[in-house]
């Protein structure tokens, strides 16, 4: 028996065509991917003029939603680099303002890469007071749609957001009843930080952090540091007028909590340990542990903030 002959090699002009298909193929491959990932980016559904300009939101409205009912409205900011949609699916809030019955709005920050304005390396003060100004009007623009509370209006965010929420605290604290904060990156100055009332707070922060790390860092050539986060913590609370001698909370696994209780109108402060926690959002949607460290599933901080928020309305 013979053996079986060679297969035929391919012509110059028909290797060509298929290289030119693969080709043509991943440029279209990528090019979805490319499409996909603006409209991921910049999906949003409302605009409030602010400042001159148009600024986006992302809101969501619980099918529960009643309009001769008040509704709490919770702000949630990204962070650094990131996007509404983003922090959204991290947080879960959405799942969460459907089974309480409450609007949440994921804000878009500005320029390139998106961020928020608050302090330090991050902004300038006339960018602070265009970010704030924008959260200002939106709040306005929601209240014109939707029956909001106006005693339960809170804000919080992930890393560069938990810092805007920061200063949302400082510069509206008229409006904003309480504030929450995961891995938050609080760059703004104290002397900078000048509430009319003192403002609850909630925040989450990992020891293993290595994007805002938990005992702070210094950038002196930039301008800017990140504090450490249990000092920084314990100097809101003496702001606020609570006792200085920290109650401990339960532990769950690796996260441990105390609360500065007595506040100033009852503005007390919490602040959970995530124990090797990375820069990432306690029972959120996991990200990449190589790049942001873990994710822990021992609390839900959404649902800690929520709980925290509801017992603390705003009190003038």
């Amino acid at each position: 028996m013979s053996p079986a002959a060679p297969p035929p090699i391919p012509s110059r002009k028909r290797r060509w065509k298929w290289v030119v298909r693969v080709l043509a193929a991943l440029v279209l491959v990528t090019g979805l991917l490319t499409v996909a990932a603006y409209r991921e980016i910049y999906r949003s559904n409302g605009e409030v003029l602010s400042g001159g300009r148009k600024r986006a939101y992302l809101l969501h409205v619980p099918k529960s939603y009643q309009a001769d009912r008040p509704t709490a409205l919770v702000i949630c900011l990204h962070g650094f680099a990131e996007w509404p949609a983003h922090v959204m699916r991290l947080s879960h809030w959405n799942r969460l303002a459907d089974e309480s019955g409450f609007l949440v709005v994921y804000p878009f920050g500005s320029r390139f890469p998106l961020r928020w304005h608050c302090g330090g390396g991050f902004s300038n003060r006339e960018l602070a007071r265009q970010d704030v100004q924008f959260i200002a009007d939106l709040i306005d623009q929601l209240k014109q749609r939707y029956n909001l509370d106006e005693a339960r209006i809170y804000a919080n965010g992930l890393s560069n957001g938990g810092g805007m929420s920061f200063l949302l605290a400082g510069q509206l604290s008229g409006r904003i009843a309480a504030f929450g904060s995961v891995g938050g990156a609080h760059v703004l100055p104290w002397t900078e930080f000048q509430p009319q009332r003192p403002v609850p707070a909630i925040i989450f922060h990992g020891t293993a952090d290595r994007i805002v790390p938990y005992h702070g860092k210094s950038w002196g050539n930039a301008g800017f540091s990140l504090p450490n986060l249990p000092q920084w913590v314990e100097t809101l609370a003496v702001r606020n007028g609570c006792e200085t001698n920290a109650v401990p909370l339960p532990a769950s696994g690796s996260v441990s909590g105390v609360r500065y209780p007595g506040g100033t109108h009852q503005a007390d402060v919490v602040f959970y340990t995530v124990d090797g926690g990375g820069h990432t959002w306690p029972g959120g949607k996991p990200m990449a542990a190589f790049i942001v460290g873990k994710t822990t599933a021992d609390v839900d901080a959404t649902k800690l903030m929520w709980e925290f928020f509801q017992a603390h309305p705003l009190r003038k």
